[in-house]
């Protein structure tokens, strides 16, 4: 039988720190969810870090071990998100938000023959503005993340009077 993980024994620091993490108001912060494993396992040591993951919340019983096992390493810090491999993001923040920013206004108002913003109406308004040319599927995650979203255009029928 393999032998149970155990947390390690917490600096008063520490305790006060996961404390603060698992009670955040933001429920779907990560770190709060990472910080609820650590917070029920310190309450009730008998607790597996699976049924502490699967009470944090997480789906898969393997997310509580693989925490519990990154905290006893590196503390605090260890819940939190490591850099990933990858291509760096092409534009910064402030493009994103130059582009909610213009979705927000009224074409018309800008200076587009438009009532409301037609994707490509969007894009090429965008390019014109900013001189920064940016893709559909970009446009379309930055203002989902936004929560915004395209209303769609009905057309009204004719009525026989």
């Amino acid at each position: 039988m393999p032998r149970q993980l155990k947390l390690r024994s917490l600096s008063s620091e520490e305790i006060t720190a996961i404390k603060a993490l698992a009670d955040a108001e933001i429920e779907s912060d990560v770190m709060a969810r990472r910080a609820k494993i650590i917070a029920a396992m310190y309450v009730d040591p008998t607790l597996t870090a699976s049924e502490a993951g699967l009470r944090a919340g997480f789906r898969s019983p393997q997310m509580g071990p693989i925490w519990v096992r990154r905290f006893n390493a590196e503390g605090i810090t260890g819940l939190g998100d490591r850099e990933r491999p990858g291509r760096a993001p092409v534009h910064g923040p402030e493009i994103k938000q130059a582009l909610v920013t213009l979705a927000l206004q009224k074409p018309r108002h800008v200076g587009y023959p438009y009532d409301s913003w037609p994707l490509k109406g969007l894009q090429k308004a965008f390019m014109e503005l900013e001189g920064v040319y940016l893709s559909d599927s970009t446009i379309w995650s930055w203002l989902d993340e936004a929560g915004l979203c395209w209303r769609q255009q009905r057309l009204w029928p004719e009525l026989d009077l």
